[in-house]
């Protein structure tokens, strides 16, 4: 634990920090039971796992991207758009956030329509893939590119946005420093409940480990909720 960094800290924090044990490795349980026990947030917090990667992320071939459905979703529902010339009323009756076909991507590409803000996520059909060219360069760097791989390019809308929409499907990358972040639920949740949904990451974030690799795949594993310190987890 960074002294200075704690230091930064209110005195609730700091209090928290004190009940850790130093060097300790938690299993998923005992962190998530030790969140839940120490939060001093008035919101519900969110819960997040870091992974610390052995990859090398200016290496494409060793880029880390996965689908992932959480048995339990993440307790926050994503607006969800969807760019199609044949599944609109599908996506419709799903109650997708935003629903069409070419005039998306113009929105998109003009700045009228803004990823992260206007959608979380964003759905095709393979029909319009040839048509997302203009707006990869807008959409790969926020990780919201549409792909066959991770399950956003595909003909069952009406079941992708179900699960977008409660939460339960969501989509990693590794980031720039060779990291992965991704939000397993809300403190409210059970203990039970986050580490399912910690499990279930967990193993599809194994079977992830890129072909030409070597070396340890996962080097560290942390959990932390919004307000809370950051546990280190058997990895």
């Amino acid at each position: 634990m960074d002294h200075d960094n704690t230091m930064k800290h209110g005195k609730q924090y700091r209090a928290v920090v004190a009940k850790m044990e130093a060097d300790k490795e938690y299993t998923p349980e005992e962190a998530i039971a030790f969140l839940k026990e120490n939060k001093t947030a008035k919101f519900d917090e969110s819960v997040e796992v870091h992974v610390r990667l052995g990859i090398n992320p200016k290496k494409s071939d060793e880029m880390v991207r996965a689908t992932v459905i959480l048995p339990h979703g993440t307790g926050r529902a994503q607006k969800v758009a969807v760019i199609t010339a044949t599944k609109e009323k599908e996506a419709e009756e799903a109650q997708a956030d935003i629903v069409g076909g070419e005039e998306i991507i113009a929105d998109i590409k003009s700045g009228k329509l803004s990823p992260g803000t206007d959608f979380d996520v964003i759905l095709a059909t393979p029909e319009m893939m040839p048509k997302l060219a203009v707006i990869a360069k807008i959409l790969g760097p926020k990780g919201m590119m549409p792909s066959p791989k991770t399950e956003t390019v595909t003909v069952k809308i009406k079941e992708a946005v179900e699960m977008l929409k409660k939460g339960k499907k969501v989509s990693f990358k590794n980031d720039d420093t060779g990291n992965l972040h991704q939000v397993i639920g809300k403190l409210s949740f059970t203990v039970e409940q986050l580490a399912e949904n910690f499990q279930t990451l967990k193993e599809i974030l194994d079977k992830s480990k890129p072909e030409n690799m070597k070396g340890r795949f996962i080097k560290k594993l942390y959990i932390a909720s919004t307000m809370g310190p950051s546990l280190t987890l058997k990895a």
